[in-house]
């Protein structure tokens, strides 16, 4: 069994992405998720997907999802479709956005991949609810479907990889727990059958609570028999 990771780097400038880039490609990433957030400009993203034969995933997060982003909705999704436009094979669409199904349809015609993200910062969640929010993404189009939660106590990390053990077969899945309590359920939900988890490229370059670096993920998954 092997467990993919996708290294989340989050660049101020194009320079800086490369580099970053570069530095995942070398500790064996098998996506690297680029926020474009932070990124001073959206232009020339076509040097970035041609930098590398690692699938990229651009991601535009707004201040109340935890990102950076302060524009309007509409400049949003349009920056998103710039990167479909520009050699990524991913586009990581929110749930919550009002235009992710025009968004999910668009990057469909272009051949780019749409992952639908749900992200709930004050909680867990139970199986049903999980379930529901599960079919929306998959009615939405998705092509992968995110769920993640926040781990208020370890606990809360064995309802949800029970639920990845089961719902891993209806669609390709990211799904775990953020925070410090939530550690145990990013490492293992490849392990319950998530498509792949979320990793920093390096301590101290984290770009949401509780992640570990690939390094600490890889040994992990040694320890366990996994590539």
């Amino acid at each position: 069994m092997s467990a993919r990771i996708c290294v989340s780097i989050l660049p101020k400038t194009n320079l800086e992405a490369l580099k970053l880039i570069e530095k995942a490609e070398k500790a064996q990433a098998d996506f690297v998720e680029v926020r474009l957030d932070c990124l001073e400009t959206s232009r020339k993203l076509s040097d970035l997907s041609a930098s590398t034969k690692i699938p990229l995933i651009a991601t535009n997060k707004l201040e109340s999802e935890k990102g950076f982003y302060a524009g309007t909705e509409a400049e949003r999704q349009q920056t998103l479709l710039n990167a479909a436009k520009n050699g990524f094979q991913y586009v990581d669409v929110d749930l919550s956005s009002p235009k992710h199904k025009d968004t999910v349809s668009q990057l469909k015609l272009l051949g780019v991949k749409p992952i639908v993200s749900y992200h709930k910062f004050d909680g867990a969640l139970n199986a049903s609810a999980m379930e529901k929010v599960l079919d929306e993404e998959i009615a939405s189009g998705a092509t992968i479907c995110k769920i993640v939660v926040t781990a208020k106590q370890v606990e809360d990390n064995l309802p949800l990889l029970s639920f990845v053990s089961f719902a891993s077969n209806k669609a390709k899945l990211v799904c775990f727990c953020m925070g410090d309590q939530g550690k145990i359920s990013r490492l293992l939900s490849p392990v319950f059958g998530a498509f792949f988890t979320f990793a920093s490229l390096e301590n101290g370059s984290e770009t949401a609570t509780g992640q570990m670096s690939i390094s600490e993920m890889r040994s992990a998954y040694s320890l366990l028999g996994m590539k």
